[in-house]
C-alpha cells in the first residue's frame, strides 16, 4: 500500500506531462499518437533501442543517487555537474599516466580515482556549509564553473594531442577500457556503447539503499535531514553528517566518469556531459530520493532521450526538444505534489 502511494504522484505527474505535451504537439501540427508511438517504440526496440536507453540511463542513475543522498541530509547538491567533470578529467589522467599497468590494476585504480576526485570536490561545499554556514546551492554552482575551468585549462595546457582541434585529452591506454555488454549478451551488438558501468550503477543503487537504511551513518544522515535540531540533541554531529553526505554525493557523481571515460569515449572530452548533473536533480525528484525510484526514473529519462532522437528525425514539426518540455512538465507536476495531496485530502474528508 505504501509503495502504491509512493508511485501514485510520480505516475500522475508523468501522465499529466504527456497530456499537455500531446496538446503542444497537436498545436504545432503533428499527430500526438504517432509522435508518442515513435518516442516509446524507438526506446524499447530490441536491441538498439533498449541498449541505448540503458546507456543513456547509466549516468543519470549515478547523478540521481548523488542528488538523492544529499537530499536525504537536507542538502541540495547542484554541483554534480562539477563533481563528474573533475572526476572525468582525473580518470583520464590516471588512464594516461598509469597506462603501463595491467588492466586488472589500472581499471580499479582509475575507478577509485574517479570516486575520490568526485568525493573530494563534493566535500568542499560540505565543509564550507558545516564550518561557515554558507549555502550549499551557491557553493556548488560556483564549484561547477571552477571545475570546468580547471579541467579545460589542464587539458589545453598538458594533455591535449598536438594538432587536435577538439578540446579533449589524449586517449587512455587500452588496458583501461572496460568491456561493453554486447560481448556477453547474445543479440546485443558490441557496437552499442552500453558497458559494465551500467552493472556498476545497479550495484550503486543497492549499496546506497544499504548505506542509507541499514547503517549507522545512513541513519544519522537521514536524521539530520529530517530534523537537524533533534539530531543534534540526540548526539549526532550535524556538521560531520553534512560533510559526509556531500562527499558521498560527490563520489556517486564521480562514477559517471567510469561510464564516459573508461567505457565510452576513452578520453576526457570537454563537453561530454549532456547536463547529467542537472538532470540528476529531476531524476532524484521523480524517484522520490529512493534508490529504486531513482533507478526507475533514470530508465524513464534514458528512454525519453533515446526516443527524442527519433522524434526529431521522423516527425515534420516536432524536435527532440519535446523531451526537455516533457521533463520540465514532469518536474513541475512533481513539485506541485503538495497541491495534489491537499485536493485529494479535501475529497477524502
Amino acid at each position: 500500500m505504501k509503495l502504491a502511494r509512493e508511485l501514485l504522484f510520480p505516475l500522475i505527474a508523468i501522465a499529466a506531462a504527456f497530456v499537455i505535451g500531446g496538446i503542444v504537439v497537436a498545436i504545432i501540427g503533428d499527430d500526438p499518437i504517432y509522435t508518442y508511438r515513435l518516442l516509446i517504440g524507438s526506446a524499447l526496440s530490441w536491441p538498439d533501442g533498449i541498449g541505448y536507453t540503458l546507456f543513456y540511463a547509466t549516468p543519470l542513475i549515478f547523478t540521481g543517487l548523488a542528488v538523492a543522498v544529499a537530499f536525504r541530509c537536507g542538502l541540495l547538491n547542484i554541483g554534480a555537474e562539477g563533481q563528474l567533470t573533475i572526476a572525468a578529467f582525473a580518470t583520464a589522467w590516471a588512464g594516461i599516466e598509469f597506462g603501463r599497468l595491467p588492466w586488472w590494476l589500472l581499471i580499479p585504480l582509475a575507478c577509485g580515482i574517479a570516486v575520490l576526485a568526485g568525493a573530494a570536490w563534493g566535500a568542499i561545499p560540505g565543509v564550507l556549509k558545516a564550518r561557515f554556514g554558507s549555502h550549499e546551492v551557491i557553493n556548488t554552482i560556483m564549484m561547477n564553473f571552477i571545475a570546468a575551468g580547471i579541467a579545460s585549462a589542464l587539458t589545453q595546457s598538458y594533455f591535449k594531442e598536438q594538432g587536435d582541434p577538439i578540446l579533449e585529452t589524449r586517449a587512455i591506454a587500452g588496458a583501461g577500457h572496460i568491456p561493453r555488454l554486447g560481448r556477453f549478451i547474445p543479440g546485443l551488438p558490441s557496437r552499442l556503447p552500453l558497458n559494465f558501468a551500467f552493472l556498476l550503477a545497479l550495484a550503486a543503487c543497492a549499496l546506497v539503499y544499504v548505506f542509507l537504511w541499514r547503517t549507522k551513518w545512513g541513519y544519522e544522515i537521514r536524521a539530520t535531514g529530517s530534523n537537524p535540531s533533534a539530531a543534534e540533541y540526540g548526539g549526532i554531529s550535524v556538521k560531520k553528517e553534512i560533510v559526509l553526505a556531500m562527499a558521498v554525493s560527490g563520489g556517486l557523481a564521480g562514477f559517471v566518469a567510469v561510464n564516459e571515460v573508461l567505457g565510452y569515449r576513452y578520453r576526457y572530452y570537454q563537453d561530454f556531459s549532456a547536463n547529467y548533473g542537472f538532470t540528476g536533480i529531476a531524476v532524484a525528484l521523480l524517484g522520490r530520493n529512493h534508490p529504486l525510484g531513482v533507478l526507475l526514473a533514470a530508465l524513464f529519462f534514458g528512454a525519453l532521450t533515446r526516443g527524442g532522437l527519433f522524434v526529431d528525425i521522423f516527425t515534420e514539426h516536432v524536435s527532440k526538444d519535446l523531451v526537455f518540455v516533457l521533463q520540465a512538465l514532469i518536474i513541475l507536476f512533481v513539485a506541485a505534489e503538495a497541491l495534489f495531496r491537499r485536493r485529494m485530502g479535501k475529497r477524502v474528508s
